[in-house]
């Protein structure tokens, strides 16, 4: 870093004391943040406790919220006057630029009408796809081929594997609004560190199967229901290298899906009921988030969530108060497990495996299969049309 032209040289030894925080410096975002926290707080709003980039306002007849990342703010709110009132204010204090409706934030593209919002990636998918030479590919039915395991060793090491990490980080934010490569993108990023021909294949076959229909999206139904479900569901020992389990879950409120995940769990699990259990412990850990969520937003939702599970092992596990050799090295879960279920947090349910909407999350599944559980996760493509139908 160096003086600005016009000011005179310090001596040998000395340097300038800043006055206020410097855009570029490590601590600029903080001080940023700590300036936009202030000014809000004095201005009646308060931190979300499951949140804190989201700030809340209540009234008697008043809701408003707000959202921060960096120096991007969405608000939102039930009363046009207050909401013009604090984007007066804000531009009073920090020069803002009002852009109006949301459409877009962050790679984000919002849609909404009164049956519900269309949230979408169309822009970013099809830069992608632009930026690997892959727009004119065929496309394909699936992200993942199932009849193929991949493994560390698998293909012929790259030799720049740059391309690949910074495509698979591109697609780790894809999974934003495309749930139904979340596993596919999982299981890819964890040969970062060494990529091969055919892991780099692979991301080819995601970026095939995005091309069918880039404008897909998750639709949030203005649906009067708030009853919180979700479903988990494990593999046992799936991966190759190291035998350990995927985590997959799907949380929804009403019929829309708010929440999902696709991740290798961090211990070997010694049965198929352990690995269950571990899934159905980091559900319940998710459930919790999202009602203290709710509560911040003072939604009324139904209670007890329902955490659906096909093993009926974890299940008893859950429901049998007494531990057994079986279960004494996984006894943090089932405590917490309990706990929930016990503070009428959870009820858990057994559903069949046929029914099981986290299946989709934990393994490659073939194309029909597939195309079943896609059309449970309350997907839609407001560009078919544009498309061709797709």
């Amino acid at each position: 870093m160096h003086l600005p032209p016009g000011l005179p040289s310090t001596k040998s030894g000395q340097v300038c004391r800043l006055n206020r925080s410097l855009y570029g410096l490590k601590q600029a975002s903080r001080q940023w943040y700590a300036r936009l926290s202030t000014f809000l707080l004095t201005h009646g709003y308060t931190h979300s406790f499951a949140d804190h980039s989201l700030f809340l306002k209540f009234t008697d007849s008043t809701s408003t919220a707000l959202l921060v990342y960096v120096d991007d703010i969405v608000l939102a709110g039930n009363n046009l006057i207050e909401i013009q009132r604090i984007t007066t204010l804000l531009d009073q204090a920090f020069r803002i630029k009002d852009l109006g409706d949301l459409t877009y934030f962050l790679g984000l593209e919002v849609a909404r009408n009164n049956t519900g919002i269309h949230l979408s990636q169309r822009k970013y998918t099809l830069d992608i796809l632009s930026d690997t030479g892959m727009l004119a590919c065929c496309p394909s039915s699936t992200p993942m081929d199932y009849k193929t395991g991949l493994s560390a060793d698998t293909g012929t090491p790259l030799t720049d594997p740059s391309s690949y990490r910074r495509l698979i980080g591109r697609l780790i934010y894809l999974t934003n609004t495309r749930p139904d490569i979340a596993h596919a993108v999982h299981h890819l990023s964890q040969f970062v560190s060494q990529p091969t021909s055919s892991h780099q294949q692979a991301v080819f076959r995601i970026l095939r199967y995005l091309k069918q229909a880039p404008g897909q999206g998750i639709f949030l139904a203005a649906d009067s229901s708030l009853q919180l479900k979700a479903f988990s569901d494990s593999d046992w020992a799936g991966c190759i290298d190291t035998r350990r389990s995927v985590t997959g879950f799907s949380v929804y409120i009403g019929h829309s899906l708010i929440s999902w995940r696709s991740k290798k769990q961090p211990t070997v699990s010694r049965s198929s009921s352990e690995a269950e259990y571990r899934a159905l412990a980091s559900t319940a850990c998710e459930i919790q988030w999202l009602t203290y969520l709710l509560e911040d937003f003072r939604i009324s939702f139904t209670r007890p969530a329902l955490l659906y599970c096909d093993n009926q092992s974890a299940l008893q596990i859950a429901s049998n108060q007494v531990f057994h050799e079986r279960t004494k090295h996984i006894e943090i879960d089932c405590h917490l497990l309990r706990e929930k279920v016990t503070n009428g947090l959870l009820k858990l349910l057994h559903v069949s495996s046929s029914s099981q909407l986290a299946d989709i999350y934990t393994k490659a599944l073939s194309p029909s299969r597939f195309k079943e559980l896609c059309s449970k996760l309350g997907m839609s493509n407001i560009y078919s049309q544009l498309e061709g139908g797709s």
